[in-house]
């Protein structure tokens, strides 16, 4: 039986979980609380630990969980800028799940874009009070915009389709970028000033941190849409709300934020928002803010618990190989297991 400690539990993780653990002899120590220095003693005990967006898994951890004789971080997520991956090589292996449905980021993303530019929300509110007037309800046709899409993985290969499907005009900026692909692939900087749409689909790391800010928004069209679905990171929130009160940015569509950990997937209705950026951000008309549900559909949870106990498995079964582990010894962190086809360490 292995035990896993499980951070940061929500009521809609359990189910599937419970589920897959049970098929493959995991017990699950389900956790309400996030992973930091203050609450790594839970995992005591545990073979591995699982943990979700923001949850801190910095040095200070990873030395704690080795000492607990944690052996493995298992992400139920793509992303894992969260993680200190090279502070984890050689004590603890690290995995994540890099395609749960990439349908569900990349509909949500289409979804944010579609409500800000048809003025759906606004609109929703109006008729709940029987108004029925169309007064600043104009938007704009789809059909013929640039967009601009930052990260050409499975998410924004989907969300490209999408976007043709309505008749946009696709260009593109990887930092490896596929060869035949049928993209239309500019540097960064043509991106910005030709998109008048612009989605993020890129992990955040040192480079692309605050890839989004004063200088890149200067650059960009009068008007340009900026929509967020992967990590708050990417952008500078001071530099966006800045281009928003300056006319540059003519909306946001933003499902994450730099400083979500302590803010999301909480109900804080009832409470004063601490926040003042982010207060702000969301008082503005012309910007629309999800609390990172972009993954949540039944077919991610699913899909999200399904990898993640077979990544668990894999790394305690047999050889201990599993092919979505995270590896630093090259520095190439996704690709060098996939290349070496063995263990990190």
């Amino acid at each position: 039986m292995i035990k896993v400690a499980f951070y940061d539990t929500r009521e809609y993780d359990r189910p599937s979980f419970e589920r897959y653990g049970e098929a493959h002899d995991l017990q699950f120590r389900f956790l309400e609380t996030k992973l930091n220095e203050d609450t790594v003693e839970l995992a005591r005990g545990c073979d591995a630990v699982c943990v979700f967006v923001n949850d801190t898994v910095n040095k200070a951890v990873i030395d704690k969980l080795y000492e607990y004789g944690v052996r493995l971080i298992a992400l139920r997520s793509a992303g894992y800028n969260n993680v200190d991956v090279k502070a984890a090589f050689e004590k603890v292996h690290v995995v994540h799940v890099p395609a749960y449905s990439p349908y569900a980021v990349a509909e949500h993303a289409m979804a944010l874009l579609l409500t800000s530019v048809r003025r759906i929300h606004k609109a929703y509110n109006r008729t709940r009070e029987f108004n029925f007037s169309l007064n600043g309800l104009t938007g704009f046709d789809l059909h013929g915009k640039a967009v601009g899409v930052v990260g050409i993985g499975k998410i924004g290969k989907i969300f490209v389709n999408i976007c043709k499907g309505f008749g946009m005009k696709v260009i593109a900026y990887d930092k490896y970028p596929s060869a035949d692909s049928g993209i239309d692939y500019v540097p960064l900087q043509e991106l910005f000033e030709r998109s008048d749409i612009i989605s993020l689909h890129c992990p955040l790391t040192d480079e692309s941190r605050h890839m989004i800010n004063e200088e890149a928004i200067g650059k960009m069209k009068k008007g340009v849409v900026i929509i967020n679905t992967s990590r708050g990171g990417l952008i500078n929130a001071e530099a966006l709300l800045e281009g928003i009160k300056a006319r540059k940015i003519g909306a946001a569509c933003l499902d994450v934020y730099e400083e979500e950990a302590d803010i999301f997937f909480e109900d804080r209705s009832g409470h004063i928002l601490n926040d003042e950026l982010l207060s702000r951000l969301i008082s503005m008309p012309n910007v629309i803010v999800t609390s990172h549900q972009a993954f949540l559909t039944e077919e991610a949870l699913n899909n999200i618990a399904e990898t993640t106990v077979r990544n668990i498995r894999s790394c305690f079964d047999n050889d201990g190989i599993c092919e979505n582990e995270l590896c630093y010894r090259c520095g190439n962190i996704e690709r060098c297991r996939a290349e070496r086809k063995e263990r990190c360490f």
